[in-house]
């Protein structure tokens, strides 16, 4: 009896383990074969890349008003593809100027090229809410050797009293086991230091060394070795976006007309951006019966 009992107890032990085996992150979970797509999302409660079949993104091309930060993002990505030495970028300041718009367009445009020296691009995208989870998909993807990775953090900060920041700053740059040779990250963020300015304000105030309390806040942004700023666009550089995104939809409109409505479609919203520009677009295009 009393050996049917511990059989009994041992049988219901095995159960639980297996459970909690199961419940692991990632079990049962097989390792991506990463050939569905060349854009993915990170499941961090899976532990496992969703494939992105059909990226929204325009034209490298189309993308105005960023020059210079646009060349030299994709001059960093080209080298990185190459398996050079690049760095990770943080895209920082204005809304709707085209932040995220061109991590994306970079992607799509050295994947096209096709040169025979360009290893194969995938676009990772993680959520802010995830960062914590960023060692775990480094490890997964270190492993790949026939392709090079960019981790994407679209609308990267941190608010007061959250420490997720530290996991980043460790896998950016100074941590045991850093940043995979195949692995770029890249990060935009409407604050230059992703931090909110009383959170570290709170840490000078409470600190025994004020000035190391701000440089641990502000040392995370320096882990970026490329730091490009987005700003508020003037009327000429907006009124061009429009007229790039008319030509390039198709769009039949003369342009004294597309200038007073366009101003006036950018005065109702009390913004000029890439973003407004776009949905003035998107409302001409339908008046014309036509789909971006």
């Amino acid at each position: 009896m009393t050996t049917d009992y511990s059989a009994d107890i041992a049988a219901a032990l095995i159960r639980i383990a297996d459970t909690l085996d199961a419940m692991k992150p990632g079990a049962g979970v097989p390792a991506p074969a990463l050939t569905d797509a060349s854009a993915y999302h990170w499941d961090a409660a899976a532990d496992a890349l969703i494939p992105v079949p059909k990226v929204s993104r325009v034209p490298l091309a189309m993308l105005r008003g960023i020059d210079d930060v646009r060349e030299i993002l994709l001059q960093n990505s080209l080298q990185f593809a190459r398996g050079f030495a690049a760095n990770n970028a943080l895209l920082w300041g204005a809304r709707g100027m085209g932040k995220s718009s061109l991590v994306k367009a970079v992607h799509a445009h050295i994947n096209g090229l096709g040169a025979a020296d360009i290893r194969r691009l995938i676009l990772i995208e993680i959520a802010r809410e995830d960062i914590e989870a960023l060692p775990r998909l480094m490890r997964l993807i270190s492993k790949e050797e026939d392709a090079r990775f960019i981790v994407f953090c679209d609308d990267l900060s941190f608010d007061k009293d959250e420490t997720s920041y530290k996991s980043l700053k460790t896998i950016l740059d100074g941590g045991l086991e850093g940043r995979p040779d195949n692995v770029l990250f890249y990060a935009t963020s409407n604050r230059r230091h992703l931090m909110p300015r009383d959170m570290v304000e709170n840490e000078r105030s409470t600190a025994i060394t004020p000035g190391e309390a701000v440089d641990e806040k502000v040392s995370l942004s320096d882990r970026f070795g490329l730091w490009l700023g987005f700003h508020n666009c003037d009327q000429p550089t907006y009124l061009a976006m429009i007229r790039g995104y008319c030509d390039e939809y198709g769009l039949t409109i003369d342009d004294e007309t597309l200038r007073a409505r366009a101003v006036e479609w950018s005065m109702t919203r009390g913004a000029r951006s890439g973003r407004v520009a776009i949905q003035f677009v998107r409302a001409l295009a339908g008046e014309q019966g036509k789909a971006i």
